[in-house]
């Protein structure tokens, strides 16, 4: 089973797993310094599990990677599609 995930959501999580690659960062590694359970990372990026990213991860996240939160948004909003609201 797959979780159903928008396409801003998927945006996010890409940019997150690009930095915490850059970064050399485990999906381990970084659910542990965001407090969190160590495998929250990776249910987040498998999209097999309804994890996601909040606000607050997303703040955790920056101040951890050493960037702006606005790093894991894209510069022009996405078009929501009509089905998906």
């Amino acid at each position: 089973m797959v979780a159903e995930i928008s396409k801003i959501e998927q945006y996010v999580i890409d940019k997150v797993r690009e930095l915490r690659l850059e970064k050399k960062f485990s999906q381990t590694k970084l659910s542990v310094h965001m407090g969190l359970s160590e495998k929250f990372v990776g249910n987040v990026e498998s999209l097999k599990t309804p994890d996601k990213y909040n606000l607050n991860h997303l703040n955790k996240i920056a101040e951890i990677l050493g960037c702006s939160m606005k790093y894991f948004f894209p510069e022009s909003p996405f078009k929501i599609e009509e089905n998906s609201k």
